[in-house]
């Protein structure tokens, strides 16, 4: 029997979960919902179901096992909550809030629901993250260093700190996610972040480049530099273990050792495709084993993110027990 799904938001990656979706038998999309109700029914169209423009009224109308919210960081409110009040399993592309507030009123809405949910961290499904989790197994890991070179994205609010949150929050969260990932939770941020380059940038108030230290709670240091400034440059990891190197990013794998230097690279399976397919799976058979990112977990990763703007801000270091 297909799962049926729903989507809150129709915007760019919603499009690239639908053409995801649709590839997977098991998968049915029955409904779609934006505040401007023309990209619903442009997806409606391509994809089959119905469109609304009030979210609320979809949940009430349409009989669904599952909903992708897919919301820039502000436009989060009761979305998610009144999903999984329905009974709804979740899926939520990141950023997942703006603010701790609202994720911590999720995540508790999640729990208490009991449904299954994702957090749309998709580099963990990436085959270089496998090669880097199986490659530093039984390793100590000493330090970690990350980094996001990207352009400006072209959406207004993007540039707008009170509505995403800065370029740590909406990008360079995949890269503090994936450095959990592999080194555990983190315990104290501190933070450099300033607007240098960019100033002629109309309403723009998020910095453009930025740098963040942290501490693991294993003991673990580590670095996550980034900048929106373009053209950009890439995106990837360094981790350095007591007896191996790995050095990655999402099409490329680099493993250094005394013995020498090994290196893979591959035509990439979209990891956004894998995703959905744990997700579809989860939601089917009831066993959420090959998610690899719940909503919970992607808090984590959130707070991360919001501590180094509060550090930022103020100039000292950050908890990640008080965040």
């Amino acid at each position: 029997m297909s799962v049926r799904i729903g989507f809150v938001g129709c915007g760019g990656i919603a499009n690239a979960h639908m053409r995801n979706l649709a590839r997977i038998e098991d998968a049915e999309m029955v409904a779609f919902s934006d505040i401007v109700l023309e990209k619903a029914e442009t997806a409606a169209s391509e994809y089959g179901g119905a469109a609304f423009e009030d979210f609320r009224e979809m949940y009430d109308s349409v009989e669904m096992d599952a909903v992708y919210v897919c919301l820039p960081p502000f436009a989060h409110e009761d979305q998610e909550i009144l999903a999984v009040q329905a009974g709804l399993n979740l899926f939520v592309e990141k950023p997942l809030a703006i603010n701790m507030e609202k994720a911590r009123e999720i995540e508790a809405a999640v729990e208490e629901a009991g449904v299954i949910s994702c957090a749309a961290y998709h580099w963990r499904y990436h085959d270089t993250a496998d090669w880097a989790r199986e490659a530093l197994e039984g390793d100590t890991i000493g330090m970690v260093l990350g980094w996001w070179m990207g352009g400006l994205p072209g959406v207004a609010w993007w540039r707008v700190k009170d509505q995403s949150g800065g370029q740590i929050l909406e990008q360079t969260t995949h890269i503090i996610d994936m450095a959990r990932y592999l080194a555990g939770d983190v315990e104290r941020v501190s933070a450099e972040m300033a607007l240098r380059v960019m100033t002629d940038v109309e309403n723009i108030s998020v910095p453009d480049v930025g740098t963040v230290n942290l501490r693991f709670e294993s003991g673990a240091i580590g670095n996550i530099t980034n900048s929106c400034v373009p053209p950009g440059w890439k995106n990837g990891l360094v981790v350095i273990g007591d007896k191996k190197t790995v050095i990655f990013d999402q099409f490329s794998f680099e493993l250094r050792t005394q013995a020498g230097t090994e290196t893979k690279s591959w035509q990439p399976i979209a990891a956004h495709f894998r995703e959905s397919v744990a997700f579809v799976e989860a939601v089917e058979s009831g066993d959420a084993s090959g998610i690899r990112s719940d909503y919970s977990d992607g808090v984590k990763s959130l707070a991360v993110s919001l501590a180094a703007n509060r550090s930022a801000e103020t100039g000292e270091p950050v908890m990640l027990s008080d965040v």
